[in-house]
């Protein structure tokens, strides 16, 4: 598995794209939460909420543009063909590609820890609220692995890195504030809306971001994980 995680790594780093897309990620995050109106010096107190409400929108773009080529440009160029004569196994290699692609979303969001003690420095008052603020990262990356695996699961049904992209940004979307919008329908009122907003990864993602660690919240978003990697598992087998 690791060999497969090293060719990601390197895939990635290979070329400009890779580097450009983490900078975009933290200029558009630096930008907004410190120089446009309504940055977060304005508001008077010490808060990151701004950038935790904003980072999953960002992700959304950022982490389907990381995975797109990782099946797909293999069906394409069909060095999938000479990757099938490894002695690895599926799994090794779904899990390869996934914690590869994971590590680069990882690297990409290791900077704005910056921003933490940025804040406390600028602030005159207690400061920022630690323990939320450790939960709202926890929740960040939880919400950034489940966005990974159905990204690497929407590479492995096209060998069209584009289509790959399209069908991974949807597919986060939907998943991400899909259930949320639908709960707010009228005729779900008084009831059924709580249920259908469960279903949702905006939900449990907001839970965690509270600095309360719920193991339902977690064992979620281990079975979305899961779920999308064995459809990927699967995908491949068809293959």
């Amino acid at each position: 598995m690791w060999p497969v995680c090293k060719k990601e790594l390197r895939q990635f780093f290979s070329s400009l794209t890779g580097y450009i897309a983490i900078i975009v990620f933290l200029l558009v995050n630096g930008l907004v939460l410190f120089v446009f109106e309504d940055s977060i010096l304005d508001f008077g107190y010490a808060t990151l909420d701004r950038f935790f409400q904003l980072a999953p929108w960002i992700l959304l773009l950022l982490i389907p543009a990381i995975t797109m080529r990782s099946f797909a440009e293999e069906f394409k160029t069909g060095t999938f063909e000479i990757l099938q004569t490894r002695p690895l196994s599926r799994w090794q290699v779904v899990g390869g590609k996934y914690l590869g692609s994971l590590i680069v979303v990882f690297i990409a969001l290791l900077p704005t820890v910056v921003y933490i003690f940025t804040i406390q420095q600028l602030s005159s008052n207690q400061g920022l609220d630690i323990g939320a603020t450790i939960g709202s990262y926890i929740g960040l990356f939880f919400l950034a692995a489940v966005f990974t695996s159905i990204s690497i699961c929407s590479s492995s049904f096209t060998n069209n890195a584009v289509v790959a992209f399209i069908i991974s940004l949807i597919g986060c979307a939907l998943l991400y504030y899909g259930f949320s919008a639908i709960s707010k329908l009228p005729a779900l009122a008084n009831g059924p809306d709580y249920y259908v907003e469960m279903l949702g990864i905006d939900f449990h993602y907001r839970s965690i971001s509270r600095g309360l660690i719920d193991t339902r919240d977690i064992m979620y978003f281990l079975s979305v994980i899961f779920l999308f990697l064995t459809i990927t598992n699967r995908n491949l087998l068809k293959r």
